[in-house]
C-alpha cells in the first residue's frame, strides 16, 4: 500500500516586519536602510539590519514597492532594429544600466519608419514604462517635441535633435580622427560613404570628415562623397559608384561599419585589395570587424558610457543646463584595412 506524504509547507517569505521585529528597529528605518536608491548608511543600526536581513533571508519585493511609488522601474527603448549591431550593442548596454539600478529594459523595433516610432512609444507607454530612451530621432521629426509637450520623460541616445536631453558620440571628432588617419597615411583622394542625412550621427561624422580635408589643404570632389543607408548593401554601391570615378579615391571612410563592410565585399568583387589599392575605414567599431578577413580600421564608440549617461539623464536630468546633451569620446582603432598611400 503506498504512503502518503504530505505536501511540503511552503515557507513564508520574510517581510520587512519580520527584520524590524528581529533587529528592534521600527518597519520604516528597516525600509530606509535596505532601500538601494538611497545613499548608504554604515552606522551600527545599519550594519545590524542589512545582517539581519542576510540571515532571516530576506528579498526586496520591487513590484511591490513600484506599485508604492506609482513607478514600474522599467525603461522602454526604441531602436530601427536589432539585426544592426550598433542598435543591438546600445540595448544591451542600456540593459546592464538598467540592471545595475535595479530597473528593467523592455525594446521595440521600428525599421527607422517615423510613424513606427510613434507606435513603438506609444505600446511601450501603454505597458506604463517610467521613460523612454530613443535611438531613431530624425532632422525635422517634432515627436521628441510631442512628448515632450505630454510630460513624458525621454532621452535620445546616439542621435539628437539638438533640443532633447540627448547621449551620443562625439561623431566630428570621431569622423575628424578617421579622416585625419587616412591623411596622415599619405591619401589625398579620400571617398566618404555618407550615410543618410536624417541622421544626426552620419551628419556629425561627415563634418568631421570635411574639417579634417580642410585642414589638411585638400580639396573634396562632390563626387567623393556618396550619400547612403546605414546598410551593407547601401555600402557596397556607394563603393562602386567610388571605384568608377577616374581617378578613383586610394581610400574610403564609411560612417559606420555595415557599410564598410559593404563596400570591402564590392571593392574585392571588383578585383582590388584592401588595403594595398585601397584603404577602408569603418565606424562603431562593431566586433566582427576584428574577424574579417581584412581586419578593419574604426572608430570605437563607447556604448557603455552613452548608455549609462542616458538612463541617468532619464533618471535625474541634467545637472545644468549645458548638461542636457552629454558627448562621449571615441576612440580610433588601427587595424590591417589602411595603410601608406601609393605614389600615383
Amino acid at each position: 500500500m503506498a504512503q502518503h506524504r504530505e505536501a511540503p509547507v511552503r515557507q513564508a517569505a520574510v517581510t520587512l516586519h519580520d527584520v524590524a521585529a528581529a533587529a528592534g528597529v521600527s518597519k520604516s528605518t528597516v525600509s530606509r536602510i535596505l532601500d538601494e536608491r538611497l545613499p548608504r548608511s554604515d552606522s551600527s543600526t545599519a550594519q545590524r539590519v542589512r545582517r539581519v536581513a542576510e540571515e532571516l533571508g530576506y528579498r526586496r519585493d520591487q513590484s511591490a514597492a513600484s506599485l508604492r511609488r506609482g513607478k514600474t522601474l522599467t525603461i522602454g527603448v526604441v531602436v530601427p532594429r536589432l539585426t544592426d549591431t550598433v542598435m543591438a550593442m546600445l540595448y544591451e548596454s542600456l540593459a546592464h544600466a538598467c540592471q545595475r539600478s535595479g530597473r528593467f529594459a523592455i525594446v521595440a523595433t521600428t525599421d527607422d519608419e517615423p510613424e513606427a516610432d510613434r507606435t513603438a512609444a506609444e505600446a511601450l507607454l501603454q505597458r506604463r514604462v517610467d521613460g523612454l530612451v530613443l535611438s531613431t530621432a530624425r532632422s525635422g521629426d517634432d515627436f521628441p517635441q510631442e512628448l515632450a509637450a505630454r510630460g513624458v520623460p525621454y532621452v535620445l541616445a546616439l542621435r539628437t535633435d539638438g533640443q532633447s536631453l540627448s547621449s551620443v558620440g562625439d561623431d566630428k571628432l570621431g569622423g575628424y580622427l578617421a579622416t585625419r588617419h587616412l591623411l596622415d597615411l599619405g591619401h589625398r583622394r579620400i571617398g566618404l560613404i555618407a550615410g543618410p542625412g536624417y541622421a544626426s550621427s552620419a551628419r556629425g561624422r561627415a563634418e568631421g570628415y570635411r574639417e579634417a580635408m580642410a585642414e589638411a589643404g585638400a580639396t573634396v570632389d562632390p563626387a567623393w562623397v556618396v550619400t547612403s543607408t546605414f546598410g551593407i548593401e547601401s555600402g557596397a554601391d556607394a563603393a562602386r559608384a567610388l571605384m568608377s570615378l577616374r581617378p578613383r579615391p586610394t581610400a574610403v571612410f564609411a560612417v559606420n561599419d555595415n557599410t564598410a563592410i559593404g563596400a570591402l565585399s564590392a571593392i574585392e568583387g571588383l578585383g582590388l585589395f584592401v588595403p594595398q589599392d585601397v584603404s577602408l575605414v569603418g565606424y562603431n567599431d562593431i566586433p566582427i570587424v576584428s574577424r574579417l578577413s581584412t581586419p578593419l580600421t574604426s572608430v570605437r564608440v563607447p556604448f557603455d558610457q552613452i548608455a549609462t549617461a542616458a538612463l541617468d539623464l532619464l533618471i535625474s536630468g541634467p545637472a545644468r543646463e549645458h548638461d542636457r546633451i552629454r558627448v562621449a569620446p571615441p576612440t580610433l582603432i588601427p587595424r590591417r584595412s589602411t595603410t601608406t598611400a601609393s605614389p600615383d
